[in-house]
């Protein structure tokens, strides 16, 4: 999955403000080349209701919402981020269990307030695991 810094960097400062609180959004682009193409985020406040720290949730209607912007735009839903307060950058038994297939993953760990280390996912069509998809930095040019 290809992203622009700037976007990243965005995601990263959600972390930050969302800290000690997971942060949550959908990442919209299009499949260019057979690779997906960040090329905006939608920031969604964390809906789960308790465990905010390990836990994220956003809901059916912010969905259709970020569908509809991506529509607008030309744009699909490419998958979703979200950040791992003081812990690794690695999705866990709940993300897999919650997870849809095709979608990618972005995680960013978050240590003591600050962004550290960004990877990407992917779950198997058998649902067993993820597989890391490789996260490629791009310049706002591409």
């Amino acid at each position: 999955m290809k992203i622009p810094r700037a976007l990243l960097e965005k995601i990263n400062s959600h972390a930050r403000q969302a800290y000690p609180e997971e942060c949550c959004g959908i990442l919209l682009g299009r499949i260019e080349d057979s690779q997906k193409v960040v090329m905006d985020v939608v920031e969604f406040e964390n809906a789960q209701q308790d465990n905010k720290e390990r836990r994220y949730l956003i809901t059916a209607e912010e969905y259709v919402h970020a569908d509809k912007v991506a529509q607008a735009r030309a744009l699909e839903v490419l998958g979703f981020y979200h950040s791992h307060p003081d812990h690794p950058a690695r999705p866990s038994q709940y993300d897999q269990e919650n997870a849809w297939t095709w979608f990618s993953y972005l995680i960013t760990s978050v240590e003591k307030g600050e962004p550290t280390e960004s990877t990407c996912w992917v779950l198997r069509e058998d649902r067993s695991a993820f597989d890391e998809e490789k996260l490629i930095m791009a310049d706002e040019s591409g």
